[in-house]
Parts: C-alpha cells; sequence; structure tokens
C-alpha cells in the first residue's frame, strides 16, 4: 500500500477573477433583494427554475465546460469564485446544481458523444436539472451493497429497485443512477453500472417526496418497477460504476458548499450582536471567521489541484469531513453566544435562521458521504488501514 500525506498548497485565486466576483455581487443584490434571511439559509437546497436559467444566460453554469457543449472554458478559479458568491448570498442555486458540479463533468469524462450533445448545453443554459441515484433502502453509505438491478433486455435494461434520499428528483429532467448488472460473490466492487435515466419519460418509475424535520420534501424515494432503460443511456462501460462513482463524489466533495451552507447564520450573528453594540461575542466570532478562513484556504487548494488536472480526493475528504462539523457546529455557537431561542415561521431573522439550520444541520454530515465513510478514505489514502 502507498502511503500518502496531505497536498494542501498555499493557493490564491487570480487577479482577474475580481471584476467578476463584483459581476455576480451586482447581480446577486438585485436578484435577492427582498428574499427573507429564513429562505436565503437554505442556499444550494433552494429550488428556483428561474433563477437557474438567468445564471444561465450570465454563462455561469457549465463555465469550465467545453464550449461546443454550451460551456465556456473558463477556469477553475472562475467557477469558484461565483459559487462562493452564490453561497454567501444565500441564492436559490439548487436547480442546476447537481447538474453543474458532478452529472455533467461525469458525462464529459465518461458519457458517449450523442449524451453530451443532447443533454450538456441544457444544463448549461439552466433548463436541464439532474439528481443523484445512489444510496438504497438499508444499506447505509456503502454504495457496494447496492441492489437495485438492470437486466440485460432487448435494446437496454430492465430496471428494479428503489433509490432512497434523492434530492429534487421530483424536479429532475434525469438522474444518474448506480445499479447492478451483475454479482460477484468475491468482489462486491464488481457488476456496478452507472445509467443516464429519463425521469420524464420512463414508465414503471414512482417519485415519492419525503419531508423532513424542517418541514421541506427535497428527499425523495424513487421506486423502478420494470422501468426500460435504452442501451444508449448507459455511462461508461458496463462494470465500471464503482470507479465512475469515485471520481464523480471527488466533485461533491470539496467545494465552498462544504463549508458554507451555514454561512446565513453567521452573517446574521454578527447584525444580532451589532444591534446590542459593546463588544459582547467579539472572540467568539472571531474564532469562527479564523475556522471558515482555514477552511476557505483548503478548499481553495483543492480547487488549484483541479484546475491542474489533478485527482484531489484524499484532500477533498478531508475538507468536506472538518467543513461538515464546522457547519453543524454553528446553530450551537449561535445560541451559546446570542443566548436567543430558534424560531419557525416567526421572530427576528436570526432566529429564524437559527431554527431552520438547527433543523437541518443533523443531514449535513449524510451527503456526500458520511464521517464513517470520509474518514476510512482518509485513513486509507495515509496508509493507516
Amino acid at each position: 500500500m502507498t502511503m500518502q500525506t496531505f497536498r494542501f498548497d498555499l493557493c490564491e485565486l487570480p487577479e482577474e477573477t475580481k471584476g467578476l466576483r463584483e459581476e455576480v455581487r451586482e447581480f446577486l443584490d438585485k436578484e435577492l433583494r427582498h428574499v427573507p434571511a429564513v429562505t436565503r439559509a437554505q442556499t444550494w437546497m433552494g429550488f428556483d427554475a428561474e433563477f437557474s436559467r438567468k445564471m444561465g444566460e450570465r454563462g455561469w453554469i457549465g463555465m469550465r465546460w467545453p464550449k461546443r457543449y454550451g460551456g465556456h472554458e473558463r477556469s477553475a478559479f472562475d467557477r469558484y469564485v461565483v459559487l462562493e458568491e452564490m453561497l454567501a448570498a444565500g441564492a436559490p442555486v439548487g436547480g442546476h446544481w447537481i447538474g453543474d458540479r458532478q452529472s455533467g463533468p461525469l458525462l464529459l469524462n465518461f458519457g458517449t458523444e450523442e449524451q453530451r450533445q443532447l443533454i450538456l448545453p441544457k444544463v448549461a443554459r439552466g433548463e436541464c436539472f439532474f439528481c443523484i441515484g445512489m444510496s438504497e433502502p438499508d444499506s447505509g453509505s456503502d454504495l457496494a451493497a447496492t441492489r437495485t438491478r438492470a437486466e440485460k433486455v432487448d435494446g437496454g435494461y430492465r430496471v428494479n429497485g428503489t433509490k432512497l434520499w434523492t434530492s429534487n428528483a421530483h424536479k429532475a429532467h434525469y438522474m444518474i443512477a448506480l445499479f447492478r448488472t451483475s454479482q460477484d460473490p468475491n468482489n462486491k466492487h464488481a457488476g456496478l453500472t452507472q445509467f443516464l435515466v429519463d425521469l420524464k419519460n420512463t414508465d414503471g418509475i414512482t417519485i415519492r417526496p419525503i419531508k423532513d424535520l424542517a418541514g421541506n420534501a427535497h428527499f425523495n424515494e424513487v421506486v423502478f418497477e420494470d422501468a426500460f432503460v435504452p442501451e444508449g443511456m448507459l455511462v461508461g462501460s458496463e462494470g465500471s460504476g464503482w470507479a465512475q462513482v469515485n471520481a464523480e463524489l471527488a466533485f461533491e466533495r470539496s467545494g465552498p458548499e462544504r463549508y458554507l451552507s451555514s454561512f446565513i447564520l453567521l452573517v446574521e450573528m454578527i447584525r444580532e450582536l451589532q444591534k446590542r453594540g459593546g463588544t459582547e461575542g467579539v472572540r467568539e466570532i472571531g474564532r469562527l471567521v479564523a475556522d471558515l478562513v482555514t477552511l476557505r484556504q483548503m478548499s481553495l487548494s483543492v480547487a488549484g489541484m483541479l484546475d491542474k488536472g489533478e485527482n484531489p480526493a484524499l484532500e477533498a475528504s478531508v475538507v468536506k469531513d472538518l467543513g461538515t462539523g464546522f457547519e453543524q457546529d454553528m446553530p450551537v455557537k449561535a445560541h451559546e453566544i446570542l443566548g436567543m431561542e430558534p424560531t419557525i415561521g416567526s421572530g427576528s431573522d436570526f432566529e429564524q435562521v437559527l431554527g431552520y439550520l438547527t433543523q437541518t444541520v443533523p443531514s449535513f454530515s449524510l451527503r456526500g458521504g458520511t464521517r464513517e465513510i470520509l474518514r476510512g478514505i482518509i485513513a486509507r489514502g495515509l496508509g493507516l488501514r
């Protein structure tokens, strides 16, 4: 086993990104001026198709993709600036988020030319939305325990099984799904294959929303009952799903969403303390900001590696694990610093944002891989297991 070390090289955003940052801020100031703080706290889980379309018009989706697929061939740093500003402002980017962050890059790496030409330009325009079909009932975070079967039939595959916790499946046009196409008792990672599933035009698919503690229903159960998926919708090669999924998850674990999901609460904490005057909470806010800046620097380092075409899977897992802890601690710290109770549906901006995030942050350590999974990846990468 080859032992690795963490590589978080100091990385600064190029000077030319400053103009883009100002452009994004002007856009957001106009678009979000009258949006309540508690709505903005939903940020990358907030779904607004019209907002996604406006981002597409600005060229802020598929920023790194080739122009022949509707992309803009810009740098990883340009994309990072746009994402950072969107999340810090609490923009509703949930519609196009999955397609831009991971499904699009997956198709660029492993999809067919026909798949790319058919789908990527629509994603870049903010007109086509994706969801991810990985998790299943009774399998926890073990993707190798996938049981949904795709059986080869004439012209394609017949699919039976269930996917769970599928964000925005009820609003998505396509799912990138991991199905089992064969079984090897000696290798549970073998026989897994990814497919592109048309959720709007495929019979035999039932989507059932699942409400969370906050009353939202962006999670879904997706049931496949003899659903037919054409052979041309296979992504990559049959049996290569495990390697492809791991490559896909690297895109999911290192971005600014891994430390900015609770950022609106930090903003509201500072505003509430400013109302009180004095120096109350200054030291505690300083500690939170220091943690935030450190996580940002680590995340920027990963962006730098991606810009060079490197694979920062180990570093991305560290950013996700530490970032999740930071985000989940934020409501606890806010309550300790201000001594105010969370509220739902009434109260100040701070109280309502605190109420929303108190209910939702427990789920942050599930999305993109649980702590146990991430720490297993980290330990294996460091040669500790």
